[in-house]
């Protein structure tokens, strides 16, 4: 069976595991040979959308420069796991529009999860209002009502979490099966 593109497009609260599940996923895909890329909030910001901030327009406008990567790379057969903050649906169903194979992600952990993972600090600074528009603080997360997949990452490790999406992926027939020896 030859790979499709996808388009693995994680959501869910700064700190909620997003970038971690990302990066062992990319780690156990590569090591099958499945061609894959990432896109990850931070390191996209710092190249591709560093003009832009965190008002609700520049926020769409980030998802629609990396929705028109991720189309790219999903249209010619590469997987691309995406993990982006991505608080509100209507943004979210316009990536499912425009990508092949699009799966919606919610990674989960309640508030005080999130707040207490928080090295930065920056939750701290958004309750004492010392930064605006910071998502489920001052601006709204619209969490996914029908995920594809939902991974609550406070009741799972991280490794749990990669296995599970990459069984999403092997059982949806977009990478090749493994089977155990």
């Amino acid at each position: 069976m030859e790979q499709q593109g996808f388009v693995f497009w994680m959501t869910g609260l700064s700190g909620a595991g997003k970038t971690t599940i990302a990066l062992a996923m990319i780690e156990k895909l590569q090591a099958r040979g499945v061609k894959i890329e990432r896109l990850d909030g931070d390191v996209v910001r710092e190249s591709l959308t560093r003009d832009l901030g965190f008002t609700a327009e520049d926020r769409a406008k980030n998802i629609e420069r990396v929705t028109f990567v991720a189309k790219l790379l999903s249209r010619n057969g590469i997987g691309c796991v995406c993990s982006f903050i991505s608080p509100y649906q209507s943004v979210r169903d316009g990536v499912r529009a425009n990508t092949t194979n699009f799966i919606e992600v919610f990674v989960d952990a309640p508030l005080e999860v999130v707040i207490d993972r928080d090295v930065k600090g920056l939750y701290v600074k958004a309750i004492a209002g010392e930064i605006p528009n910071f998502t489920g603080i001052s601006d709204p997360f619209e969490a996914p009502q029908n995920p594809d997949l939902h991974i609550r990452t406070d009741l799972e490790t991280v490794d749990e979490s990669a296995e599970r999406a990459i069984r999403y992926l092997e059982e949806r027939g977009l990478i090749p099966l493994v089977i155990p020896t």
